[in-house]
Protein backbone atom coordinates (compact mmCIF):
# COMPACT_ATOMS: atom_id res chain seq x y z
CA UNK A 1 0.00 0.00 0.00
CA UNK A 2 1.57 3.17 -1.24
CA UNK A 3 1.58 6.30 1.28
CA UNK A 4 -1.09 8.32 -0.95
CA UNK A 5 -3.66 5.22 -0.15
CA UNK A 6 -3.25 4.37 3.41
CA UNK A 7 -3.97 8.24 3.61
CA UNK A 8 -6.60 8.11 1.71
CA UNK A 9 -8.23 4.85 3.00
CA UNK A 10 -7.74 6.27 6.31
CA UNK A 11 -9.77 9.52 4.84
CA UNK A 12 -12.66 7.39 3.61
CA UNK A 13 -12.39 5.11 6.82
CA UNK A 14 -13.13 8.86 8.93
CA UNK A 15 -16.04 9.41 6.95
CA UNK A 16 -17.58 6.28 7.00
CA UNK A 17 -17.15 6.48 11.36
CA UNK A 18 -19.06 10.34 10.65
CA UNK A 19 -21.64 9.25 8.92
CA UNK A 20 -22.24 5.80 11.08
CA UNK A 21 -22.52 8.20 14.09
CA UNK A 22 -24.91 10.88 12.56
CA UNK A 23 -27.22 8.01 11.27
CA UNK A 24 -26.60 4.89 13.61
CA UNK A 25 -28.86 2.84 11.64
CA UNK A 26 -26.35 -0.04 11.54
CA UNK A 27 -25.97 -0.26 7.88
CA UNK A 28 -22.58 -0.02 5.67
CA UNK A 29 -22.73 3.21 3.87
CA UNK A 30 -20.97 1.57 0.79
CA UNK A 31 -22.93 4.50 -1.02
CA UNK A 32 -20.31 6.81 0.52
CA UNK A 33 -17.61 8.44 -1.70
CA UNK A 34 -14.63 6.62 -1.77
CA UNK A 35 -16.08 3.35 -0.30
CA UNK A 36 -16.42 0.94 -2.56
CA UNK A 37 -13.23 2.04 -4.63
CA UNK A 38 -11.04 1.67 -1.57
CA UNK A 39 -12.51 -1.24 0.45
CA UNK A 40 -14.04 -3.10 -2.37
CA UNK A 41 -16.71 -5.07 -0.53
CA UNK A 42 -18.86 -5.34 3.31
CA UNK A 43 -16.65 -7.85 4.03
CA UNK A 44 -13.20 -5.75 3.77
CA UNK A 45 -15.18 -2.54 5.11
CA UNK A 46 -16.44 -4.52 8.29
CA UNK A 47 -12.74 -6.10 8.81
CA UNK A 48 -11.95 -2.48 9.66
CA UNK A 49 -14.11 -1.28 11.09
CA UNK A 50 -13.85 -4.06 13.60
CA UNK A 51 -10.07 -3.57 13.79
CA UNK A 52 -11.05 0.47 14.72
CA UNK A 53 -13.23 -1.28 17.41
CA UNK A 54 -10.77 -3.71 18.74
CA UNK A 55 -8.09 -0.99 18.55
CA UNK A 56 -10.04 1.82 20.48
CA UNK A 57 -11.11 -0.85 23.14
CA UNK A 58 -7.88 -2.16 23.76
CA UNK A 59 -6.53 1.26 24.49
CA UNK A 60 -9.55 2.15 26.43
CA UNK A 61 -8.71 -0.52 28.45
CA UNK A 62 -5.66 0.49 29.44
CA UNK A 63 -7.02 4.18 30.10
CA UNK A 64 -9.38 2.86 33.00
CA UNK A 65 -6.85 0.56 34.04
CA UNK A 66 -4.08 3.19 34.86
CA UNK A 67 -6.74 5.21 36.72
CA UNK A 68 -8.21 2.49 38.60
CA UNK A 69 -6.12 -0.18 38.71
CA UNK A 70 -7.76 -2.07 42.08
CA UNK A 71 -11.18 -2.52 40.18
CA UNK A 72 -10.16 -4.51 37.14
CA UNK A 73 -13.83 -6.02 36.07
CA UNK A 74 -15.32 -2.91 36.61
CA UNK A 75 -12.58 -0.18 34.75
CA UNK A 76 -12.84 -3.15 31.71
CA UNK A 77 -16.65 -2.64 31.92
CA UNK A 78 -16.34 0.90 31.75
CA UNK A 79 -13.90 1.09 28.62
CA UNK A 80 -16.59 -1.14 27.01
CA UNK A 81 -18.98 1.53 27.94
CA UNK A 82 -16.53 4.38 26.94
CA UNK A 83 -15.89 2.77 23.60
CA UNK A 84 -19.22 1.89 22.79
CA UNK A 85 -20.72 5.56 23.62
CA UNK A 86 -17.27 7.15 21.77
CA UNK A 87 -18.13 4.94 19.16
CA UNK A 88 -22.02 4.29 19.00
CA UNK A 89 -22.51 4.24 15.29
CA UNK A 90 -19.74 1.31 14.78
CA UNK A 91 -21.07 -0.37 17.51
CA UNK A 92 -24.37 -0.48 15.63
CA UNK A 93 -23.24 -1.72 12.81
CA UNK A 94 -21.19 -4.07 14.21
CA UNK A 95 -23.86 -5.57 16.30
CA UNK A 96 -26.11 -5.46 12.80
CA UNK A 97 -23.95 -7.68 10.87
CA UNK A 98 -23.52 -9.91 14.25
CA UNK A 99 -27.06 -10.82 14.63
CA UNK A 100 -27.74 -10.77 10.46
CA UNK A 101 -24.32 -11.47 8.38
CA UNK A 102 -24.36 -11.63 5.20
CA UNK A 103 -22.48 -14.92 4.63
CA UNK A 104 -21.14 -17.39 5.75
CA UNK A 105 -17.61 -15.98 5.89
CA UNK A 106 -19.20 -12.78 7.68
CA UNK A 107 -20.10 -14.57 10.37
CA UNK A 108 -17.37 -16.24 10.81
CA UNK A 109 -14.59 -13.16 10.73
CA UNK A 110 -17.35 -11.37 13.41
CA UNK A 111 -17.13 -14.72 15.68
CA UNK A 112 -13.69 -14.63 15.59
CA UNK A 113 -13.36 -10.97 16.06
CA UNK A 114 -15.94 -10.51 18.84
CA UNK A 115 -13.71 -13.97 20.42
CA UNK A 116 -10.56 -11.28 20.24
CA UNK A 117 -12.31 -8.96 22.00
CA UNK A 118 -13.52 -11.06 24.95
CA UNK A 119 -10.42 -12.66 25.51
CA UNK A 120 -8.92 -9.53 25.85
CA UNK A 121 -11.61 -8.15 27.89
CA UNK A 122 -11.16 -11.55 30.01
CA UNK A 123 -7.83 -10.95 30.37
CA UNK A 124 -7.29 -7.54 31.28
CA UNK A 125 -9.99 -8.01 34.15
CA UNK A 126 -7.75 -11.08 35.87
CA UNK A 127 -10.25 -13.28 35.24
CA UNK A 128 -8.45 -15.54 32.75
CA UNK A 129 -5.60 -15.80 30.63
CA UNK A 130 -5.55 -15.33 27.18
CA UNK A 131 -4.79 -18.82 26.69
CA UNK A 132 -7.26 -20.11 28.74
CA UNK A 133 -9.61 -22.00 26.44
CA UNK A 134 -12.38 -20.88 28.77
CA UNK A 135 -11.67 -17.06 28.19
CA UNK A 136 -13.83 -16.08 25.11
CA UNK A 137 -16.86 -17.23 27.50
CA UNK A 138 -15.68 -15.39 30.42
CA UNK A 139 -15.21 -11.69 28.74
CA UNK A 140 -18.29 -12.40 27.20
CA UNK A 141 -20.37 -12.30 30.55
CA UNK A 142 -18.34 -8.80 31.20
CA UNK A 143 -19.16 -7.57 28.05
CA UNK A 144 -23.08 -8.62 28.81
CA UNK A 145 -22.71 -7.50 32.45
CA UNK A 146 -21.02 -3.59 30.52
CA UNK A 147 -24.48 -3.51 28.04
CA UNK A 148 -26.71 -3.62 31.15
CA UNK A 149 -25.55 -0.73 31.89
CA UNK A 150 -24.95 1.26 28.38
CA UNK A 151 -26.74 4.01 27.53
CA UNK A 152 -25.59 5.78 24.05
CA UNK A 153 -25.99 9.29 23.73
CA UNK A 154 -27.88 11.04 21.27
CA UNK A 155 -27.62 10.58 17.83
CA UNK A 156 -25.13 13.28 16.42
CA UNK A 157 -23.93 14.59 20.07
CA UNK A 158 -20.34 13.12 19.07
CA UNK A 159 -19.93 14.91 15.89
CA UNK A 160 -16.84 17.35 15.44
CA UNK A 161 -17.76 21.02 16.10
CA UNK A 162 -20.97 19.85 17.99
CA UNK A 163 -20.59 20.77 21.64
CA UNK A 164 -22.09 18.53 24.16
CA UNK A 165 -23.74 19.45 28.00
CA UNK A 166 -21.48 17.22 30.21
CA UNK A 167 -21.18 17.13 33.32
CA UNK A 168 -17.49 18.18 34.92
CA UNK A 169 -15.11 15.12 35.37
CA UNK A 170 -12.62 14.98 38.39
CA UNK A 171 -9.35 13.60 37.68
CA UNK A 172 -7.70 11.04 39.73
CA UNK A 173 -4.90 12.12 41.51
CA UNK A 174 -2.77 10.31 39.99
CA UNK A 175 -3.74 11.54 36.18
CA UNK A 176 -2.89 15.06 37.52
CA UNK A 177 0.43 14.17 38.59
CA UNK A 178 1.28 12.83 35.21
CA UNK A 179 -0.06 15.49 33.61
CA UNK A 180 1.98 18.10 35.89
CA UNK A 181 5.19 16.00 34.95
CA UNK A 182 4.54 15.98 31.11
CA UNK A 183 4.03 19.79 31.34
Amino acid sequence: MTWDAFHRRGEVLRNVLEHAETYRDGELPMELPGVAETFGDELTLLGALQLRWHTRLAGTIERELMGQPMDLEASVMTAWRKTATDLAGLRAILDGYTAAPLSGEMAQMLDKAHRKDWTLMAAMSGKASPADKAAPRVGRAIEQKAREAYRPRPSGSNLPGRRRAEAPTRQSLMKRVKAHLVA
